[in-house]
This record gives structure tokens, C-alpha cells and sequence, in this order.
């Protein structure tokens, strides 16, 4: 009879650079069994179709993870000038073919319109949920809904290439932003259609792509070494501020009990212990008093 290896408490964040071809569940999963970890969570999906910057939460780290759900994110994104599909990227059939006469300038001119606070509406071939189902299951079967448009934010936008009809932008945007959807509607601007060719996301909030690993370097490593590349859970939230707490502060919000607190910032903060091991997150109020938030499990 064949023995279930027990599952491990382990906590952290693994940074993967995602493969082409898979979807974020898979290689979640397959990380979930090369940690051996009992909880994984990812922060934010990449299509199949798509490459690049998947972090990897495991254990206590899941518990955190939406702080990256809410990050700014970078994307290389070639685009396919000349031609729209049905799905606006390469997986789908064409619809429409139109000949490109266009230079950098005009190019260039173009994006610009697309910086700063602009309203994309989801596209039918997304993982966005109706009813329960995501829009994909709907467009498969041919039944376009309704979706409300959604305010997204391009923070930079840049030409890195052009090459025949096809060029390739470095996108700084917004959490919700679909590129895919940024590629038809800069296809429409340009008066020629477009779509999405090939996409990598680079960054996601403080996190690079340059220092994640592929599953194939992950599978050739011990597991000594494995834990080793895991970041602490604290790397999530590098954006707020940090506040070290006495003892009795520690045994009072494990307990769910607010504490004194004499700060001016209302904004979440990370807690410390005096020894410097990280607590958790707590939220102040208007009364002087900070509440915990989220703690991490076995705080010492």
C-alpha cells in the first residue's frame, strides 16, 4: 500500500516565472507539491498564453497575498498590427485583415492617449466572473453578456520595437488593466485593428522578474535549497509602515484585543515583535487604538 507523504506547514513567497502554456492553477499547483506545502495561494492569474512574474504564496504567506492582487504591474506586450480576432489575441480566428501604413511617430503619438485614467470594458474571453461562471465559458458557447465598463490606470507606456506590422510596448499599469483588451482598443485608435501576440509580465509591485525561477531550475534543486530562495511573508507588504510592539502589546491582539496607539497613520501597519520577527498587520483608528487585522498563526 502506497503512504501519502504528510503535507508541510511552510510559509513564504516563491517568485515564478511562469511558462507559456500553462494556466496559473497548474503551475500553482505543480509549486504547491515541489514545496510539498499544505497552503498555496497565487497572486493574480496569467493567461496560458502568457508568460513572466508569478509570485507564489505559500503556508501563513496566503494570508497576504491580496496586497499584490492590488500592486501596479509591468507587461512586454507584442501587438499584432493589421488584423483583429475573435478572442484579441493569436489563440483566436481572424476577422478582419487591413493593410498598416504607419510610422513611429504616429505610433508613438497614439499611446500616448492611452496615459493617465482610462475605461476598458472586460473582455468576453476573461476569466470575469457572471453568474458563477468566468466570461470564457459564455464566449465558447457564443453568448456575449453585458459587462460594465471599469476605470484602469496607464502609468507609463512605451515603443520598445517595431517590426513589420507588429510592435512591442512596455506597459506600467493599474491592477484590472487587460492588455489584451489595451491591444484592440489601441488597434482601433490606430484605424487598423490589432491584437495581442505574445504577453510577459516583468513586475509585479516591488517584485522583478529577474530574480524569479523557472519550474525546470525549482525541480533540479534539494529541498534545503528550495527553502532557501522562499521569501519572508513581510516582502508582501513593503509599501506600509512598520511599528515594533512590547510584549504585552503582542499578547493582547493575539487575544483580538485592541492597544493603545499614538500615531497620526490611519493606514494598515506591520507588527513587530522586539525581537523582530514579524507579527502580522493591524489597522488604527480615529479613537487612538490599534485593532489586529490579520496576524500570522503561532506568534510567538
Amino acid at each position: 500500500m502506497q503512504i501519502k507523504s504528510m503535507k508541510r506547514e511552510i510559509n513564504g513567497v516563491f517568485l515564478l516565472d511562469k511558462p507559456l502554456g500553462f494556466s496559473s492553477n497548474q503551475v500553482l499547483k505543480k509549486i504547491q507539491w515541489l514545496f510539498n506545502a499544505k497552503k498555496a495561494g497565487h497572486t493574480g492569474t496569467l493567461d496560458p498564453m502568457a508568460s513572466g512574474l508569478l509570485p507564489i504564496c505559500l503556508g501563513e504567506a496566503t494570508k497576504f497575498s491580496h496586497h499584490l492582487l492590488n500592486a501596479n504591474k509591468t507587461y512586454i506586450a507584442t501587438i499584432q498590427l493589421g488584423m483583429t480576432t475573435t478572442t484579441g489575441d493569436q489563440e483566436g480566428e481572424v476577422v478582419s485583415e487591413k493593410e498598416v501604413i504607419l510610422n513611429e511617430v504616429q505610433l508613438k503619438e497614439t499611446l500616448q492617449k492611452f496615459m493617465g485614467d482610462i475605461t476598458q470594458i472586460p473582455p468576453m474571453y476573461s476569466a470575469l466572473k457572471f453568474e458563477g461562471k468566468p466570461l470564457y465559458e459564455y464566449a465558447r458557447k457564443g453568448i456575449e453578456i453585458e459587462r460594465k465598463s471599469r476605470q484602469i490606470t496607464i502609468h507609463d507606456i512605451k515603443l520598445m520595437k517595431i517590426e513589420a506590422s507588429k510592435m512591442t510596448v512596455e506597459v506600467f499599469c493599474s491592477k484590472g488593466t487587460y492588455i489584451r483588451t489595451l491591444a484592440e482598443d489601441i488597434g482601433q485608435a490606430l484605424g487598423c485593428g490589432a491584437y495581442l501576440k505574445a504577453l510577459k509580465r516583468t513586475q509585479t509591485g516591488n517584485f522583478q522578474v529577474a530574480n524569479a525561477f523557472s519550474i525546470e531550475a525549482l525541480e533540479t534543486m534539494a529541498m534545503s535549497s528550495r527553502e532557501k530562495v522562499l521569501l519572508p511573508i513581510d516582502t508582501l507588504l513593503k509599501g506600509l509602515s512598520s511599528i515594533e510592539l512590547t510584549f504585552t502589546e503582542i499578547e493582547a491582539i493575539k487575544k483580538g484585543q485592541s492597544i493603545d496607539f499614538n500615531g497620526k497613520n490611519l493606514n494598515e501597519l506591520r507588527l513587530y515583535s522586539s525581537s523582530g520577527q514579524f507579527v502580522g498587520v493591524g489597522q488604527p483608528d480615529l479613537q487612538g487604538r490599534l485593532l489586529p487585522k490579520r496576524l500570522i498563526a503561532n506568534i510567538l
